[in-house]
């Protein structure tokens, strides 16, 4: 008999669940990964001042297990770069500097769909990853060499984690296109059996798909207890079929296929449109977060564009000095980045509310100098984020900051003796990369 696994149950805060995704303005520029994925990186086929459309290719799939990667802005290529994974490794990146137009390439149209040959290329020209997390090629996924191994494919429309309502939307807002992509998995898959396994804290979902699915043929839906990892794949399976994936099988090993429901609507837009995989619905929510909504935002959008369009302020603030050879300067007079630790110390012991939700962070400081390593530098430099649900809180966080920076700037000062520590400060402030960081979160 089969049991009911237990997980972990964890407060939902699905706030946005309710909120359909709204478009944000384009960033300055996008940084777009070569790697989103498993498996072999995608290899640039652009250089540094091509320009490109939305939609274009920029990446090459670097083996059968990789991915395409495309344009999700148009403009001018910027630069050919490196970053830092998630997964802790380099990865390279195409840097596009957007126009504002948005112009799509003028290749997109919709693919020719007669044969299964024809879905599975389809699928794979669309860029399409596993959207749920784990970013396995979706075309790997359903490229099966016997279809009758398929008993069952279930759509993913568990999201179990908490904050997130970007898949609940999916299912809500583009519920055509995620029936449609399960009538193409019928088609061209001869798939016998779909099942949408969707978490009982989304009574909504579940309604509109036992009414949709009354129109359909071996389709079904499956409500499941609200608790995490209720969306692991292996887990899924179990609580769907009561099939048990063996450790080191596969899904396929026991007949199941698992989708999410965001990547079935994506194929079901790109055998529609033709348009390939550059924008994403992303939830932005929790306690740092004045307005937390659903966002339409391009791939490579840095977050932190993201977070500045959904509210809060952003200061850059500089201290000024003299600055100089160390053994001539250090210990002798006030620096502006003893000034500037200071003040990061005196803001890291706020107390803030949780109600309303308030939060700040210092993310990035900053006082090298590249004269050499015995030089103090003339000006260092903090950037920070602070938010509220309250404009009262805000307006009293805002003030606590700059009086401590203001403190901090005049206590240097007295402390040596010699020479003032300034500051400025703006707000917004561009960003810009520097040599080293440093994340304070609260």
């Amino acid at each position: 008999m089969k049991r009911y696994l237990h997980g972990i149950h964890v407060a939902g805060h699905k706030s946005t669940a309710q909120m359909s995704a709204v478009k944000l303005p384009l960033p300055d520029s996008v940084v777009i990964p070569m790697a989103m994925h498993i498996g072999a990186p995608a290899k640039p086929v652009v250089k540094v001042g091509d320009y490109v459309k939305t939609g274009q290719l920029i990446g090459e799939p670097g083996g059968f297990v990789s991915a395409p990667i495309y344009a999700s802005v148009s403009g001018t290529v910027k630069r050919i770069g490196e970053m830092l994974g998630s997964n802790g490794r380099m990865m390279q990146t195409v840097e596009i500097e957007s126009d504002g137009l948005d112009a799509r390439w003028e290749g997109i149209a919709p693919p020719k769909l007669e044969t299964m040959q024809d879905f599975l290329d389809a699928v794979r020209a669309s860029g399409l990853v596993g959207l749920g997390g784990a970013g396995f090629p979706t075309v790997v996924k359903l490229t099966v060499k016997n279809l009758d191994q398929i008993k069952c494919v279930i759509i993913n429309g568990a999201e179990c984690e908490p904050y997130i309502t970007s898949d609940t939307r999916a299912m809500i807002d583009y519920s055509f296109d995620v029936i449609a992509g399960c009538r193409l998995l019928q088609k061209f898959l001869k798939v016998p059996r779909i099942v949408f396994g969707i978490e009982d804290n989304k009574p909504e979902c579940i309604a509109r798909y036992r009414e949709l699915v009354k129109n359909e043929q071996n389709m079904e839906v499956m409500p499941l207890k609200a608790m995490y990892p209720q969306g692991g794949e292996k887990v899924l399976i179990y609580h769907v079929t009561g099939e048990k994936v063996p450790e080191g099988k596969l899904p396929l090993d026991v007949g199941a296929v698992v989708l999410n429901c965001t990547t079935i609507s994506s194929i079901a837009r790109y055998c529609r449109t033709g348009l390939p995989l550059v924008k994403k619905c992303v939830t932005v929510d929790g306690s740092a977060v004045k307005n937390p909504m659903n966002v339409l935002v391009p791939i490579g959008m840095r977050m932190k564009d993201v977070f500045e369009a959904t509210g809060g302020e952003t200061y850059e603030v500089n201290f000024y000095g003299i600055g100089g050879h160390a053994f001539g300067c250090f210990g002798k007079m006030a620096q502006p980045v003893h000034a500037a630790a200071r003040a990061v110390a005196k803001i890291a012991d706020f107390v803030v509310p949780s109600d309303p939700k308030t939060s700040f962070c210092v993310s990035n400081f900053h006082g090298g100098n590249d004269a050499g390593v015995h030089a103090i530098a003339p000006k260092a430099t903090i950037k920070f984020n602070f938010r509220s649900n309250s404009q009262e809180e805000l307006a009293k966080l805002r003030t606590n900051i700059f009086n401590a920076i203001e403190e901090a700037c005049q206590e240097e000062t007295a402390k040596w003796g010699q020479d003032t520590i300034t500051w400025d400060k703006s707000s917004s402030a561009a960003y810009r990369e520097e040599p080293r960081t440093c994340m304070l979160l609260w």
